[in-house]
């Protein structure tokens, strides 16, 4: 399969495909006399396999030690992978949102409390984006 086939099959760019090379994600393809890239069939699993990890929220380097771990890792206990390393960023993914919580929350109160410019807001005792500023606020 050649590379514009390959791109589009997995809904890509081609640019992404030499990217992914450089990565070590995709092996180097072999080439025809004329020099185009030539892919093996097993090339669009690997591209499916990268794209929804990435959609599960790992990161590139993230996915190759998946990928890695596919290739390499049959016959290893399921906790070791897959498992494990799921369990690991739904952890990271509920933190963040958890954060976004408290950021929505302090836009909310930002916006309650008729905050205009953040200068003048982030010197009153009023600002909620600050409030642990203040020593009102502190704990005794």
């Amino acid at each position: 399969m050649r590379s514009g086939e390959l791109a589009r099959a997995a809904g890509v760019n081609p640019q992404t495909l030499r990217y992914y090379e450089r990565r070590g994600l995709l092996a180097e393809p072999r080439r025809s006399p004329g020099g185009h890239r030539l892919y093996p069939a097993g090339a669009l699993t690997t591209l499916r396999v990268i794209k929804a990890a990435q959609r599960l929220g790992f990161t590139l380097d993230e996915v190759a030690e998946l990928v890695d771990l596919g290739i390499h890792g049959h016959g290893r206990r399921r906790d070791t992978s897959l498992q494990r390393r799921a369990a690991g960023k739904l952890t990271e993914i509920e933190a963040r949102i958890a954060d976004l919580r408290l950021i929505a929350d302090s836009l909310r109160a930002a916006l309650d409390a008729g905050c205009d410019d953040l200068v003048t807001c982030a010197t009153s005792e009023r600002c909620p984006a600050l409030p642990s500023l203040w020593p009102s606020s502190r704990p005794a």
